[in-house]
């Protein structure tokens, strides 16, 4: 794990304005590889996220670590900031993720909200409830209630 980012920071990366200090030239690569790994279960990542997140839960992090594999720079998000820098830490310490920038969102959610930006939903259009195909998590049909 490569420690935490701020929300601004986070926020500016995805304005397109983040460049490192010491690596201008990454500018292009810090958000075209940046993935954002919100840890939370699906219900709530589904009424509010950091936008361009993608939900990968706490518990099936083991099984889907794979997904991150060749990604450059990896933020874990999670509601408060403390569960996220776990799973930095087991995304860091897998051999595919190695060369990556893996970072925890500091203060989570909350921190997002105060100070970076609103979340984003994730659209219901009736038709896949919402969820991500690249996700690879099929959660069943709608409940009726």
């Amino acid at each position: 794990m490569d420690g935490e980012i701020d929300p601004d920071e986070l926020a500016a990366l995805l304005d397109g304005d983040g460049a490192d200090a010491d690596d201008a030239d990454a500018d292009d690569a810090d958000t075209d590889d940046l993935r954002i790994v919100d840890i939370r279960d699906r219900r709530a990542f589904d009424r509010g996220h950091v936008p361009g997140s993608e939900c990968i839960p706490f518990p099936e992090l083991t099984t889907r670590i794979a997904e991150l594999e060749g990604s450059a720079r990896i933020v874990t998000v999670c509601p408060h900031g403390i569960s996220s820098r776990q799973a930095a830490q087991l995304i860091g310490s897998y051999a595919g993720t190695q060369d990556a920038r893996v970072e925890s969102l500091r203060g989570g959610i909350e921190a997002w909200e105060r100070s970076a930006g609103e979340l984003v939903a994730t659209s219901v259009d009736g038709g896949d409830g919402g969820t991500n195909p690249n996700e690879g998590v099929d959660e069943g049909p709608d409940a009726p209630f």
